[in-house]
């Protein structure tokens, strides 16, 4: 898989994990704590465990093509848990990559 293939996964992972843990936390917890209505809980934290999944799988991937070190990637990895990381971690990552990409592009050729 190309590496613009994987950081567009992991862009696309990293914003879906994001929305699904904001929902969770600042809409399903609250309901059920507050409300005594665990159905949400149910349903969301269910789908945000399977999405982070898919989150892990994606970072990995993006990780092991990019060599990240193993620290920067369980910084990422991390990022998925808590509320609103997912979304900086996905800029970082994304300026990181394609500054990579930046180095390895042969320049320009002159007209």
């Amino acid at each position: 898989m190309q590496t613009e293939t994987l950081l567009r996964n992991y862009r696309v992972a990293a914003y879906v994990t994001g929305v699904g843990l904001l929902v969770l936390v600042f809409v399903a917890m609250p309901l059920k704590y507050f409300f005594g209505q665990p159905q949400l809980v149910a349903v969301v934290g269910v789908a945000h465990g399977f999405l982070y999944m898919i989150y892990i799988v994606c970072t990995l991937l993006l990780a092991e093509r990019c060599r990240f070190k193993p620290l920067e990637a369980l910084v990422i990895l991390i990022a998925g848990t808590i509320p609103v990381a997912s979304f900086v971690a996905e800029r970082k990552v994304t300026a990181k990559v394609r500054g990579q990409f930046a180095k390895l592009a042969p320049p320009p050729a002159a007209s």
